[in-house]
This record gives structure tokens, sequence and C-alpha cells, in this order.
């Protein structure tokens, strides 16, 4: 639910909270899950430029706005995972949006997620990258 309202944010440009609203009437979640979607959506929205800036740095050759949105958003969402909330496992985070990328992505997606990912685990091994909490 959390990419598919930042997808529908960037396409519309709108705010994710109003679309996260409108995928919840359509289909409705258990209350736990919705209140990590809104968790995940309010955090990204806070943190939107640096977690950019973050792709940017792991990814030079594609600028952020080039990325197709579906995988520009699973990388936000698992950004903020790995480096603002503490409650998801780094390994968790980082199979989940390969799945999603697998999932919605183009044939590639999957293969520059992990990649980028897991450059950003090893620079958080190696504390050359700080976490910082939720």
């Amino acid at each position: 639910m959390a990419l598919q309202s930042l997808f529908a944010g960037d396409m519309k440009g709108s705010q994710t909270e109003i679309s996260l609203d409108w995928l919840l009437e359509e289909d409705p979640l258990p209350a736990k899950y919705q209140a990590f979607a809104k968790e995940l959506l309010a955090g990204i929205d806070d943190r939107k430029a640096e977690l950019d800036q973050t792709i940017l740095h792991y990814a030079p050759a594609w600028p952020v706005a080039q990325l197709p949105a579906v995988d520009r958003n699973i990388l936000r969402i698992a950004l903020f995972e790995l480096k603002h909330h503490k409650e998801t496992p780094n390994k968790t985070a980082i199979n989940e949006a390969v799945e999603l990328a697998k999932t919605f992505g183009s044939d590639s997606s999957a293969r520059f997620i992990n990649g980028v990912l897991g450059s950003v685990m090893a620079d958080l091994e190696m504390g050359e990258l700080a976490p910082s909490g939720a």
C-alpha cells in the first residue's frame, strides 16, 4: 500500500496520505498495517530530499527524477527503513524491496535495487553511513 500510495502521489503530484486513504477505502488493511504504512509515508515525506540524495550518491548514473517511479519509490521505502526505522531488520528491508521490484518493476529493477541497497548496507555495516533511528 505504501508503494502504491507513493507511486500515485508521484503520478498525480498529490499528497501520499490522500492516495493511501483512497487505497484503504478500496482495500482495507488491519489497523497495525495501516499504521505502519502511514508511518512509512510520513517518514519518507519528511526525509524525501535526504533519501533522494542517498539514491543519487549510490546510483550517480541515474538522476532520481529519471528513475522509473516504481524503482525510485521502492528505494525510498527501503532507504527509510534502513536509515530511520530500527524496527525493520536491514535484510528484511532489502529482501522486501527486491520482491517489490520483481513484482512491480521492470526486468532489471530487482538487480538494480539490490545493487544500490547492497552498497548502502555495506556502508552501514562499515560505519560509513550512519543510521539515524526512527
